[in-house]
């Protein structure tokens, strides 16, 4: 592996993200304008100003630009929220920012704070070395991702509300970077789309009575049974997504048919089937169930609530009737919940090949692969909004990926100094790459 030499971005970044996970910013109620104000301010003493948008002042959104000419524009995309932490469950305070063995701990060190800092010295340094770029360099630190529901406070709002703000051809944001051997071969995975999140209310409907009295009444709870089972055990058929292809032609050599696709993969590696199947169909996962608020009450209506992910561009009017041939007939009824996502950018873009070259300096011989996030990101609302390529990815070399996986959203979250300083060096190069 490539070895990291101390530089003064790794000892800036370092100090940078220690002050940011300090400042609280869990989400709800989000609080975002702490992180701002730390953000505008060290931006600030570069001599970078910042446009400071809000929809309530507590829930700041921040934009800082280096002009250029008419090149394309490129944005370091982030978000400042993060999810809850239980300190009971940490080994450290989850607020500390502490320092242990080249570590730095604290909710939000992956997801995403410690994008945030990198982005912000690779931003600031660039303009320090007098960087001039062919197009606009964005910083975007936005609010609200976590959560997002209705306009929210973030990228959704400043998409509809300030799009000039933020519009840019390219961005680099979360949902990749993730190193792992494959064959005996490194590969880094590239976030190039995501999976639509489409979650849905399945209502089952019976009759109520006294619980004492069970064969006057029709449960739906226990109707609601078979339902769960049914989504549980669904198999879709599956399909060869573009991201897929290439991810599997890359590993493989070639590309399988749609069928043998997750028996090769499994044969290479079990990470690569764990990676590879969901990008061949959508998922079911039932997740939620609400009937009777009282004991002897038998419920006449049982909500079960299901995480239903859909593949880049397939939409609920495609995959409801493979859901209701999965359940088969009943007294039910299906009601979609806001979906959201569901966005590819293209592969083969300027950015892709910057990407590229970096991995190929990071690591001699190590390969770039695309991935759909199975999760979703803001870079859904660019694409969206503007036809934004926009691609996951920072990279994590010292941590393992399987434990980074496991440390997002959870407990002890942390992120290896290390990778923290590559990821500045990652958005430094693909600036000059795209913009110089």
């Amino acid at each position: 592996m490539a070895v990291v030499e101390e530089t003064g971005h790794r000892r800036e970044a370092s100090t940078l993200l220690q002050e940011l996970i300090r400042v609280d910013t869990v989400n709800p109620p989000g609080n975002e304008s702490r992180a701002a104000s730390l953000l505008r301010d060290y931006l600030a003493r570069v001599g970078i100003e910042c446009e400071w948008i809000a929809r309530e002042p507590e829930r700041a959104n921040v934009v800082a630009r280096l002009s250029g000419g008419d090149g394309p524009s490129l944005a370091f995309l982030c978000h400042t929220d993060t999810v809850l932490a239980d300190p009971a469950e940490w080994e450290r305070d989850p607020w500390s920012g502490d320092v242990v063995d080249g570590e730095i701990w604290g909710r939000g060190a992956l997801d995403m704070k410690g994008h945030v800092a990198a982005a912000a010295v690779a931003f600031a340094s660039l303009q320090r070395d007098g960087f001039r770029p062919s197009g606009d360099l964005l910083f975007v630190a936005t609010a609200d991702e976590e959560v997002g529901e209705g306009e929210g406070y973030g990228l959704r709002w400043l998409v509809d509300e300030h799009a000039e703000a933020v519009r840019c051809d390219y961005a680099v944001n979360e949902g990749g970077g993730e190193r792992i051997v494959l064959g005996g071969r490194p590969v880094y995975l590239c976030a190039t789309a995501e999976k639509m999140s489409a979650p849905f209310l399945l209502r089952v409907h019976g009759r109520s009575g006294h619980a004492s009295m069970p064969g006057i009444a029709d449960n739906a709870l226990v109707k609601a049974a078979r339902y769960i089972e049914a989504l549980a055990s669904f198999e879709p058929e599956p399909t060869l997504i573009p991201e897929a292809k290439v991810f599997l032609e890359t590993v493989l050599g070639e590309t399988p048919s749609v069928h043998e696709a997750l028996a090769r993969a499994r044969e290479v590696d079990r990470r690569l089937a764990d990676l590879v199947a969901p990008l061949l169909a959508l998922t079911l996962s039932p997740t939620m169930i609400e009937a009777s608020h009282k004991r002897n009450v038998i419920p006449a209506l049982c909500d079960v609530g299901v995480d239903c992910r859909l593949l880049p561009e397939q939409t609920p009017a495609d995959a409801e009737p493979l859901i209701r041939a999965a359940l088969g007939p009943g007294d039910y009824e299906l009601q979609w919940i806001e979906p959201t996502g569901g966005t590819r950018s293209e592969l083969q873009t300027p950015l892709w090949d910057a990407l590229v070259s970096f991995v190929s300096e990071l690591e001699p011989g190590a390969r770039l692969v695309p991935d759909a996030c199975p999760g979703f990101t803001d870079s859904h609302f660019l694409r969206e909004g503007f036809g934004t390529v926009a691609y996951g990815f920072f990279p994590l070399m010292a941590m393992d990926s399987e434990l980074a996986t496991k440390l997002i959203h959870s407990a002890d979250e942390r992120i290896a100094v290390d990778d923290l300083q590559r990821g500045v060096e990652m958005l430094r190069h693909v600036a000059r790459e795209l913009l110089a």
